[in-house]
């Protein structure tokens, strides 16, 4: 997009960027019994089939002692219309404290695609072993529910004089949230952290989706248990009240809510029963958790700006044996990661005009070297009219340029930084900035390089590196901070993780919507993490 620093109104995005947010809610019924002095131990693993591999995506804690489980832990999974998203829960009875599912006891599991539960809302299904015959009788439940509300509430919690439970010492006391379900039934939504030895509770304060503790009405009620905690399982009950999200909503930092926790039975039996102490409400805070959908859809534009490597490394492009030699198919390594980055970007752009730069190579008429210029040699205007533009710049000037040396990729990453620092004068969540650069192999100017993507980290801006050829890429990991922030050469660390690293030969033979999906990957949790460090919210969104 030319760089304009007024925001610009948003074109309409297409329903197959809309991904909803889906929450799944699990529960097992008369599951298998593998323990030999208790109950099985139960926990719930979603898988989630990846090019035909199932790659486990999260798990929910272990209930203890229990063949019927209402686990606490939701599964939030993006929902993309446009896909087939099968998915495969697995139960096991945790035997050790070992990550490894090999260690612990397999109960059944259950197959199904996300649009199956979606479609249904609801499904009990039997559990199979791995023979396709039934696990017992045992069942699991799947309830879906579309998180399109974005609205969470956060709560801190303590507790005064709660009941004593234990014959040695104090309570170990814990809270538990509830919702009414459709079916009359009170549905398990949150459990806090168990608090050991005290009657006077401080909790860690706690965020859930307003969705998932209300259904998002405000005056619904719900209720909370508190219980005094046992390692068998076997949980001693203090006290509950209901109450609704909006009494809640009651507490001040400065004025706490202070409310009853009653034990119905014992208020039966003793004529002087006033409580079995007070739940305090400290704080109750509403706000909104902006998604990226949130941000398109308010109004901010990708920037996008490809960054073209002209080494001598890269083979002359009129023999076939060169990276940039163009096949009689009209592309090249070049080309398909232009096509398969820009074809999904483009969309969030409104004008469609983006800067196609060059480096490391010798230009004409003089033929010095140079390190950012324009592929369209249009310097105060580098736009291309759209990927086709970007394309046919490309291929115009491979005959009109020396490749030379060296592969300096800072001089790019400072040209896009600069625009971008621009950007943030708006103080809006309007413009997000994305390099691509495609290149041949090891960069010349590493010590500069790490330094331009430490600063860039600050800004709202991202980088894609697509290394094509068959070239050794370490570096290029190294820059990608997936595993370790990035730090520069004066020692200062990476705000965030800004880069994304890809090798083209891992995507030779496979569509190229694969290339694009790895490669983009991590933009949009970039683009938000961004926008949410800078307390901006969209453009057009509304207070929580």
């Amino acid at each position: 997009m030319a760089y304009t620093m007024t925001p610009t109104p948003a074109g309409p995005v297409g329903s197959q960027y809309c991904v909803c947010k889906v929450e799944l809610s699990i529960c097992g019924q008369n599951l298998l019994d593998r323990d030999v002095t208790s109950k099985s131990d139960p926990f719930c693993v979603l898988f989630m089939e990846v090019n035909g591999k199932w790659v486990e995506l999260d798990r929910t804690e272990t209930a203890v002692n229990n063949l019927n489980p209402a686990f606490a832990k939701k599964f939030i999974i993006d929902y993309h219309f446009e896909e087939v998203q099968k998915l495969k829960f697995a139960l096991f009875d945790q035997d050790k404290s070992s990550m490894q599912l090999y260690e612990h006891d397999f109960l059944g599991e259950f197959s199904c695609t996300l649009g199956t539960i979606v479609s249904s809302k609801k499904i009990t299904r039997t559990l199979l072993l791995g023979n396709g015959k039934p696990a017992g009788k045992g069942m699991i439940t799947i309830a879906a529910q579309e998180l399109s509300d974005n609205r969470v509430i956060t709560l801190s919690m303590a507790g005064r004089k709660l009941d004593k439970k234990d014959l040695f010492g104090k309570s170990d006391p814990f809270l538990e949230f509830y919702k009414p379900s459709d079916d009359g039934k009170w549905m398990l939504v949150h459990r806090t952290e168990v608090i050991k030895y005290t009657l006077d509770p401080v909790w860690k304060p706690f965020t859930v989706p307003l969705v998932s503790l209300c259904d998002g009405d405000m005056e619904k009620l719900i209720k909370v248990v508190c219980y005094d905690y046992d390692s068998d399982g076997g949980h001693d009950f203090i006290g509950e009240f209901q109450t609704s999200v909006a009494r809640l909503c009651e507490a001040q930092d400065a004025s706490p809510l202070e409310l009853e926790c009653i034990n119905p039975k014992k208020q039966k039996k003793k004529k002087n029963y006033k409580n079995s102490g007070i739940i305090i409400v400290k704080s109750c805070k509403i706000t909104r958790d902006f998604s990226f959908l949130d941000y398109i859809l308010g109004g901010c534009q990708l920037m996008f700006t490809v960054g073209i490597d002209f080494t001598a490394s890269n083979g002359n492009p009129q023999e076939p044996s060169s990276l940039h030699y163009i096949n009689p198919l009209g592309t090249n390594e070049y080309l398909s990661a232009i096509w398969a980055v820009g074809q999904i970007i483009q969309d969030y752009d409104s004008d469609k005009m983006f800067p196609a730069l060059g480096f490391g190579a010798q230009l004409p008429p003089d033929w010095k070297v140079s390190h950012e210029f324009a592929i369209n040699f249009n310097p105060r205007n580098p736009f291309c009219s759209g990927v086709e533009g970007i394309v046919q710049a490309y291929s115009a000037c491979l005959p009109h340029i020396r490749f030379y040396g060296p592969t300096n990729f800072s001089p790019i990453i400072n040209h896009v930084a600069r625009f971008a620092a621009q950007a943030t004068q708006q103080e809006t969540a309007s413009q997000y900035f994305i390099l691509l650069i495609i290149t041949d192999g090891v960069i010349s100017d590493m010590d500069e390089t790490r330094h331009a993507v430490v600063q860039a980290s600050k800004l709202p801006m991202s980088i894609i590196i697509v290394g094509v050829g068959n070239a050794d890429f370490a570096a290029m990991e190294f820059l990608d901070g997936d595993s370790r922030l990035l730090h520069s050469y004066t020692g200062e660390e990476a705000v965030r993780d800004i880069v994304q690293f890809v090798p083209f030969r891992n995507f030779r033979n496979v569509p190229k919507e694969t290339l694009a999906k790895a490669v983009l990957a991590e933009l949009p949790q970039q683009v938000v993490q961004y926008f949410k460090h800078q307390n901006l919210p969209p453009i057009n969104s509304e207070p929580a």
